[in-house]
């Protein structure tokens, strides 16, 4: 497995793996919010080509992360999301090496946190901890159990306040 920055190739592989990550089983076929998301993200200001990036695999496309550019108060921030792996691939740790890769490259472009909404049991592995902790309030204030940060190296405690995702997640 690779994983190396999107194409303008594999946009639609991109969007048929998040289709299949996310699929609802009561709504087979329809697409899910998270496919729509990345579209919509990739076409939005905030969007960040460094920070998109792929697994794959024999040539395929199986996962799929990015971060977009958000806001702490008035201070640049990243936020992580969606991550995409396809189903005939979770399990097998395609998830973690794109957030190991995605959290490097962040770092590597001096930016000072990542945010995302997320399973505090899967994301604590990568260093993430609660926003809360460190003065940093999610948009909805009944995200705070699952509203968590990973510090980068660029960091400063002074970087606290009202998180704000990119534009397209408000449609959400």
């Amino acid at each position: 497995m690779l994983i190396q920055r999107e194409t303008p190739a594999q946009i639609a592989a991109i969007r048929a793996v998040t289709a299949a990550a996310f699929e609802h089983p009561d709504h087979p076929g329809e697409p899910p919010a998270e496919a729509t998301l990345v579209d919509e993200l990739r076409a939005d200001a905030a969007w960040l080509p460094a920070l998109s990036l792929v697994a794959v695999d024999a040539g395929a496309v199986v996962g799929h992360v990015v971060c977009t550019r958000a806001r702490i108060g008035q201070a640049p921030a990243l936020g992580l999301g969606p991550l995409s792996v396809h189903p005939d691939h979770q399990g097998r740790g395609v998830g973690s090496a794109l957030v190991h890769a995605v959290l490097g490259a962040a770092d590597a472009l001096d930016e000072p946190l990542v945010v995302l909404l997320g399973a505090h049991a899967y994301y604590a592995r990568f260093g993430f901890r609660l926003a809360g902790e460190l003065g940093i309030t999610p948009p909805v204030p009944q995200w705070s159990p699952h509203f968590q940060v990973r510090t980068l190296t660029t960091f400063t405690p002074a970087l606290r306040g009202p998180f704000t995702y990119a534009e397209p997640f408000n449609r959400l």
